[in-house]
Order: structure tokens, then sequence, then C-alpha cells
């Protein structure tokens, strides 16, 4: 039951309440090893107790009294005069835990530092101070990892919006190779001169980044995120759907047009009016007191209803009430909104009269804008129609062919989709891409090709090298959970710590 004892002879053992006190004395006839010069002891110089915790046995607690000799050095050259023996399994020097009970404090305090761990271990019978939890964590030593052949590199949060840290890690198997404490591009190429090995670097689309590597080591091959470059043109595809809702809008349910409307169209026939008449562009923005971009902006369209977008609506507290308010306005179209108020608080409506008023004023009650918005138009372009419902596919088959525009955004997102594997990637295969979004009138999506030639070579080696930055994000997940649990009220030193040891 206990193997840890097997070197010593145990005199007595007690059993009282919740604890186990073993008294035990190691052997006069074995040899001790000066820890000083290695020269093997056996001239006794006196003996004392120590009182070394052990892991729990059958839920006590258990304490080792341990008698141990303290011998004389009989190499007369050792700086050593005295040493004190150790057991094998038992005892460490100046430690009072075994290191069996040493390792399980060391993995609660890896995996829940602080306060937590503390509370872990009182129910394993071992009693520590959140602060000892802590002094363990910190004196675990950190195994230096080898540079591996393929880098991932991202950034991380210490204080969103204002301070961040950089990770960096063995992007093949996911160990964590080194954090820095920020993401600055001279820390970032400096640990990369001195850490020589690597061949290849994963990251995202920072500029710092990209250019850490660059002035580091050159020859490296940088490979961007697969998963960013999708999801930049996801972001100009939205902004694309919400440039041409006038066009989609009408397969969902009615709009209810409101006074942002109507001046979008006054706005439009002002400055159309202007332009007739041979007024420049910049005066006109002096006339009507707008800005340039502005002005460009109306005369760039043909027509008002290319700048009108759909209402955008976030869920509210009213939501599960529209089917009653719905009923009763139907039935009495002059209700006042004090009775509707009163019947909605009576369901448990929570929410302030104002939140209510908007709502009716909206045309939230009569038609659910959310049922087609800019997002899930979006979403429905974006999502691989093999994936999707039958209903959804026919609606996304409907919205493609909503205008020219749309159907090029379209085709233009599912010849994308492909380019992304990385057996069919390829960088002639991206310049038919480009060229096919420069010919077409998607000015989000030419911003964002546009981003693909100014990052060309490692977007080239995403679409071509089968290497990526998914368990960087991976680690970067991880990290916001540590983040959540103790480093709040620690410092960067123990986030560290907690990241290169998880």
């Amino acid at each position: 039951m206990l193997p840890q004892l097997a070197a010593v002879r145990v005199d007595r053992v007690e059993a009282s309440g919740d604890l186990l006190r073993i008294t035990a004395r190691t052997r006069d006839d074995a040899a001790a090893v000066c820890p000083g010069c290695g020269t093997e002891s056996d001239w006794v110089h006196s003996r004392y107790v120590r009182h070394v915790a052990d892991e729990a046995v059958g839920g006590r607690a258990v304490v080792i009294d341990l008698s141990v000799r303290r011998l004389y050095c009989e190499n007369s050259g050792c700086p050593k005069t005295t040493f004190a023996e150790q057991v094998t399994g038992l005892t460490v020097r100046y430690q009072r835990r075994t290191p069996a009970l040493q390792h399980v404090v060391n993995a609660v305090a890896v995996a829940l530092a602080g306060s937590a761990g503390a509370r872990l271990l009182a129910v394993l019978h071992c009693a520590l101070s959140w602060a000892t939890v802590l002094n363990c964590l910190m004196r675990i030593p950190v195994r230096s990892a080898a540079v591996p052949r393929v880098l991932g590199i991202d950034e991380f949060a210490l204080r969103r919006g204002h301070r961040y840290a950089t990770i960096i890690i063995d992007a093949a198997t996911g160990a964590r190779v080194d954090v820095l404490a920020n993401r600055a591009k001279e820390p970032v190429a400096t640990w990369l001169r001195t850490h020589a090995g690597f061949e290849v670097v994963c990251r995202d689309g920072a500029g710092s980044f990209a250019q850490a590597i660059t002035d580091a080591a050159p020859h490296v091959v940088q490979v961007a995120d697969r998963w960013h470059l999708w999801h930049l043109l996801g972001e100009a595809a939205h902004r694309e759907v919400l440039a041409h809702s006038a066009c989609w809008a009408p397969l969902g349910p009615p709009i209810r047009e409101g006074r942002r409307a109507q001046t979008t169209r006054e706005r439009w026939q002002q400055v159309h009016d202007l332009r007739d008449q041979g007024v420049g562009l910049l005066e006109c923005a002096r006339r009507l007191n707008l800005a340039l971009n502005t002005v460009k902006r109306y005369a760039r369209h043909a027509e008002p209803d290319r700048l009108i977008r759909t209402p955008q609506y976030r869920p509210t507290l009213v939501d599960p009430y529209r089917e009653h308010l719905r009923k009763r306005r139907a039935t009495d179209p002059a209700i006042p909104v004090t009775h509707l108020l009163a019947e909605i608080r009576a369901l448990g409506y929570t929410g302030s009269a104002n939140l209510l008023v908007r709502y009716i004023t909206q045309g939230r009650v009569e038609a659910d804008h959310a049922t087609l918005s800019s997002r899930r138009t979006a979403r429905l372009l974006l999502t691989d129609p093999t994936h999707l419902k039958e209903e959804h596919a026919a609606l996304r088959d409907k919205l493609s062919a909503a205008c020219p525009e749309m159907t090029a955004l379209a085709i233009q997102i599912s010849d994308f989709a492909a380019l992304l594997t990385p057996a069919a990637g390829n960088p002639a295969g991206l310049n038919a891409w480009i060229a096919r979004t420069r010919a077409a009138d998607l000015p989000f999506l030419h911003s964002f090709a546009t981003g693909l030639e100014r990052d060309r070579a490692a977007v080239d080696a995403a679409l071509t090298l089968p290497w990526h930055n998914g368990r960087t994000e991976g680690v970067n997940h991880k990290i916001k959970l540590l983040k959540r649990q103790t480093y709040g009220r620690a410092g960067f030193p123990l986030l560290r710590q907690r990241i290169l040891l998880s």
C-alpha cells in the first residue's frame, strides 16, 4: 500500500480522527551519498526527525515522522562537512511533502491555481493556502522546448483594447513554445533571431507579425491563416449584401420605411439635380452641408433604392409578446400603448414603456424584419449549399438572383471557397479570381482582393501548403479560460507560467 516506505523501518502507525501518523526511521546499515561530491558515507554525525506530509490514505491525511541521519562527508576535499540523508521516493531536500504529494499539488496548481486549487486540495486532505499553491506553481520548472520546424504565432489580449501579448506554439503538435509580454514588432523579431531552426511560420494578417518575420528571418515561408481569409471575405460579403439590400429585401417580409429612407431619397435627388446642372462634387458638398464622401456615394448610384438599407433589429424583451400585440392591434388599431403595456406586464414583460413604444413605431409588431436580415442573407451565401436544408437552399437561390451584383457575389464566394482547399488552391486560380472580382461591380470585394495582393506570398502559401494557424487559435481560446480564473488578480509571469505548463 505504501511502497515509498520500503526503504525505511516503520515503528508505529496511529490513526486519530482524520489524521494518520506514521513513525519511521532510516536504516543504520545503509550508506548515503553526499550531495556535494557524490561520495558514499556511513559515518553518522547525529539524527533528527523530519515531518513529511504524504498522500491521503482511507480518507485521512498522512504525516510521516521520519528519523533520518546526518552524516559526515568522508571526502576531505568536499566543501560540505555534514549532510542529511535522503530517502528516494520519500524525501527531497528542503521539502516537507513527499514527491507523490508534491506531484498532486503541482497538477492542481497548474489546473486551478490560487484559491480554487486550495479548495480542491482541501478535499484531497492536503491543507494549503492559496499563496502556497501559487508559490508551488511558480517553482515548477518550465522545460525549454526545442524550436519546431513549423511555428504558429498569434496575439491575445491581456486587457482588451489596451495591452496584448504574443503566443508562439508548434503548429504541428500544438505544444507551447513561448509567451511574449507584448505584440510589438521588435520583441517578436528579437525572439525569432535568437531561436533558429524554424522554416515555416503560420500567422494571421497582422502587419506587425509579418514585418517581424521578414526582418528576422526573410528566408522562412509565411503562411496566412485560411480561417482569417474566409472571415475577411465574409465581412466584405456582408457589406456588399447590405449595399444591395434594396434588391433582396422584397424577397422577405414587407419593409416599413421610415424617415431615414425618405431622407435618403431626398438627398439623392438633391445631389443628382446639382450634378445635372454641372455642379462639382465639392461644391455639392458645400451647398448641401454634407461630407464629400457622402456626396460621392450618392452620386455614384443611379437610383436611390440602392442606398436604402433594410432595418437591422436586435432581439428585445418585447419579442416574446409580439403575437399578443399583433392580435390586439389587429382587433383594435387605436388601442393605447398604456393598455398594451399593462397587458404584457401581466404576462411577464419586464422591459420599459419606451422600449415598447419604439418597438411599435418601428413596425416590428406587424412584420418581423429579423426573418431576412443582411446578416442572414450573407450567411446563406457563405454556407455550402450541400449543407443547407431544402427551403434554405431555395431561398439562397432567390437571393443570388436578386440582381446581377448578388449573382456575381454568390459566384465569387463559391469560387473562393474552392480555392481554400490546399490540394485545389493555386496561385493561378487566385489570379483568375481576383481578375473576375475586379471586373464585377463589387467595391467591397475589390478592397478584399487588394488586401490579398498586399500579402500575396503568404496567401499563396496558405492555398498550397497544409499548414494553418488553427492550433494557435485553439490555444488562444484556452488562454481565455486561464485568464478568467486568475489573471485579473495576478501579473503576466503567472499567466505565462500557466500557459506554458497547461
